[in-house]
């Protein structure tokens, strides 16, 4: 399944990206997903990134420094789980904007809704 990087966070760089697709995305919510990412590339040391599937599922990933032997994959999978269970409601609000956006299903309900205008 074809997956999307949405936004990185490096802590080594110092250095932020929110992919230029998802500027779209309500200002509020484009403000959450970078606490997310910064936070947690602070907070494990690591480049952070946010990723979206095809069907809108968001899950995150770490990537460590060949030569960074101190990092904490364990507490890496703790941040991640604790994220998914405190920003439920954002995630289903992104799978949502992505949905109608840029997918098949949603490019039919815009075409309705433009057409009940």
């Amino acid at each position: 399944m074809e997956n999307k990087i949405v936004a990185v966070a490096s802590f080594v760089e110092q250095k932020y990206f929110l992919e230029p697709e998802f500027q779209g995305l309500p200002q509020e919510i484009r403000d959450e997903i970078k606490a997310i990412c910064v936070s947690l590339a602070q907070k494990l040391g690591c480049t952070f990134l946010m990723r979206i599937y095809a069907d809108g599922k968001i899950y995150f990933e770490t990537v460590k420094g060949e030569d960074d032997f101190n990092f904490d994959e364990i507490g890496a999978e703790l941040e991640i789980k604790e994220i998914n269970r405190k920003k439920q409601e954002l995630f289903k609000a992104i799978k949502l904007w992505y949905r109608v956006f840029f997918t098949e299903e949603g490019k039919k309900l815009q075409q309705e809704l433009l057409k009940t205008q």
